[in-house]
């Protein structure tokens, strides 16, 4: 099997490593292969292919789509993240547990995360570009935010000391002046898990 699997803690999140081949001359290695990936349990058609790139701080998430779900099949080709997944099927014996998990352009592993799960993550280097496939196409109109900082998550991010702090605010969940992670408007508007609109 050209592909390795490690325990994430969560059921159905799978930390994934491909088996690479290297020499002088450099480095070769499968990331994707249909049939390999359908023998781990993840029998799914990817539809979209997404790249990101962020600056050292940067936090995004934790994001998912209440209609039109996606699977995502994340990795980074340059720097460094910490990947995570929280479960938000409110059915699920593991409703609102998360794992945490390392990938970076070093390691080369992936983290699958099912439908069902909110995602997010830190960028740990100084910059870091995160490329992900998704079982279903971009929804903006179905996307949802959950805190990043949620206490009833409790999701212990390898933070940094950031120059910027962030502004004063008294609605936010974080105190003024503290320092924490780049933030867009968005994921600043994320709301608690009580009140977020999860699956069944």
């Amino acid at each position: 099997m050209p592909f390795r699997t490690f325990d994430t803690g969560l059921p159905g999140v799978l930390l994934i490593e491909p088996q690479a081949f290297g020499d002088a001359r450099g480095l070769f290695y499968e990331s994707w292969h249909a049939r390999d990936f359908a023998a781990l349990g993840i029998d799914q058609a990817f539809v979209q292919d997404n790249h990101s790139v962020s600056a050292s701080g940067v936090l995004r998430g934790l994001h998912y789509q209440r209609e039109q779900a996606q699977g995502k099949l994340v990795r980074v080709i340059a720097g460094e993240i910490f990947d995570v997944a929280v479960d938000v099927r409110r059915s699920s014996p593991h409703f609102g547990r998360w794992t945490g998990q390392y990938l970076s352009a070093e390691n080369r592993r992936q983290l699958w995360v099912p439908p069902g799960f909110a995602h997010g993550f830190l960028v740990v280097s100084d910059r870091a570009e995160v490329l992900y496939k998704t079982t279903d196409y971009y929804a903006p109109q179905h996307e949802r935010v959950i805190a990043w900082n949620d206490p009833a998550i409790g999701i212990e991010w390898p933070l940094r000391a950031l120059e910027s702090p962030f502004p004063a605010d008294p609605e936010s969940l974080y105190p003024a002046g503290s320092a924490g992670p780049v933030l867009s408007a968005r994921d600043r508007a994320g709301v608690l898990l009580a009140q977020a609109d999860v699956y069944p």
